[in-house]
């Protein structure tokens, strides 16, 4: 039997992999590879916080493909020249991947099967994006919709098992040693407190599903409040194949369990798929012509503004909270993010293109899919999006959801302060000298921001 090659990309698991398990089945020895491609996605080459979530799931998924008999190849360059000259040296009958729908990775898997014999699967997706349609067999634009259609089809098949041997070449092919690709950060290490909050790969994956299905019908209420451990944490996982949605789905729905809000935002995850099959450019521009010649702050002092947002120095104490978590975790609390992002595009009036950049480098989670329509949705430009004139009040929005502890938490200089100071130190003379004034008065915020949507 001639060797198969398993392409990995976004899908670096044993169980459920499709991709794997047809090259298993094909009977011949298989060779797993992962290729460092930054040529191929050009400006949108991995960010820095995915880096080091990479590296990690990597030694994990070399780990577990030892114990099954295997092992990691690790190539570096363009994927349709490595993956030539890898088919060249093994002799392969075949290339398996699972589809990937970001349009430089439906660039590449173009640009491979004119050379190559490629096999693509589905998996990563509880639906194949662009496989749920409207009544007349067009694309879904609105999420409401799209999740009703979506939720018709399911539950999805069982998950796969993963192989329990996988046979090996009779020599392995040159590998490139994980370390010298450098991809965790030295000098300096900004990700030292990453490892205290994540265990990257397969094994981590399935013990977060876990932790997260005995709380999950507590999800709808808990989720919104920053200082409850509410959140599944699942998203970096899911990102990076480490679990697939159907295990997720499977996992929480078993017994005769179904929490809802919790599948939805699964559910927009896929929805955000479909949204950049459609919209390939979907990360740079804005969906709706209205915002094309949108008067955003530019400038020195706009520079200077969206350098302390992301430094968490904003004076807004539930904003600058989520923004260092993000640079000390790589995550952020989702209503968080909703919070920041807002303050960012209304109050600063900083396009949302600057924040998606950010986000795209410092998050450990960062998708093109769902990071562009996030922040497309915040902004009021996507197809389905909030309106730019409901512009969010961080500060009620830090009291109503019970933020203190969060805050307390994430800015130390704050730690002191008890509720209702620790929200706005400000309006109450309580602002420690250490902690900064606010960058705008929130009223003369939302005027301005008012005035220019007016101007737009």
């Amino acid at each position: 039997m001639s060797a198969q090659i398993v392409w990995l990309r976004r899908d670096l698991r044993l169980a459920d992999q499709a991709a794997l398990a047809a090259a298993v089945a094909a009977g011949g020895p298989v060779i797993p590879v992962y290729i460092l491609d930054d040529e191929t996605p050009r400006h949108r080459r991995m960010g820095a916080a995915s880096r080091w979530w990479l590296h990690h799931s990597l030694a994990a998924l070399d780990a577990m493909l030892r114990e099954a008999g295997s092992r990691l190849i690790l190539r570096r360059g363009r994927c349709e020249d490595v993956l030539a000259a890898l088919a060249s040296e093994t002799g392969a009958g075949a290339i398996h991947a699972l589809h990937h729908y970001e349009p430089w990775w439906r660039n590449a898997e173009r640009a491979v099967a004119r050379t190559q014999p490629l096999r693509l699967y589905h998996g990563n997706y509880l639906a194949p994006p662009g496989s749920v349609l409207t009544g007349s067999g067009g694309l879904f634009k609105i999420f409401t919709p799209f999740w009703r259609a979506l939720n018709a089809g399911m539950p999805s098949p069982l998950p796969l098992p993963p192989p329990a041997r996988i046979l090996a070449p009779r020599s392995w092919p040159d590998s490139d040693e994980l370390d010298g690709w450098e991809l965790l950060p030295s000098k300096p290490d900004w990700a030292a407190g990453f490892a205290a909050e994540w265990q990257p790969g397969e094994t981590g994956a399935l013990q977060r599903l876990a932790a997260f299905v005995g709380c999950a019908d507590a999800y709808d209420h808990a989720r919104n409040f920053p200082s409850e451990a509410g959140s599944s944490r699942l998203s970096p996982h899911l990102h990076f194949g480490e679990i697939s949605p159907a295990q997720v789905w499977h996992g929480l729905t078993a017994e005769g369990r179904f929490p809802e809000i919790f599948l939805k935002e699964l559910g927009w995850r896929d929805y955000a798929q479909n949204v950049i099959l459609q919209f390939p450019d979907y990360g740079v521009h804005p969906a709706k012509p209205a915002f094309d010649g949108f008067p955003w702050r530019s400038g020195a002092q706009a520079r200077s503004d969206l350098a302390a947002w992301q430094q968490g120095r904003t004076g807004y104490p539930i904003v600058d909270a989520g923004m260092r978590q993000l640079w000390q975790t790589g995550w952020m609390h989702n209503r968080v993010r909703m919070i920041a992002a807002s303050f960012l595009v209304k109050h600063l009036l900083i396009g949302w293109h600057e924040g998606e950049q950010w986000f795209w480098d410092t998050l450990v989670d960062a998708d093109y899919g769902s990071n562009a329509t996030n922040w497309q949705w915040v902004a009021g430009s996507g197809v389905d999006a909030n309106m730019f004139v409901r512009i969010m009040a961080p500060l009620s929005q830090s009291e109503k959801f019970s933020a203190g502890d969060y805050i307390r938490r994430w800015v130390p200089e704050l730690a002191c302060l008890d509720d209702p100071f620790v929200h706005d130190p400000d309006e109450f003379g309580r602002r420690p000298e250490t902690y900064p004034q606010k960058l705008i008065g929130h009223r003369q915020a939302r005027e301005r921001a008012l005035q220019a949507w007016k101007r737009s």
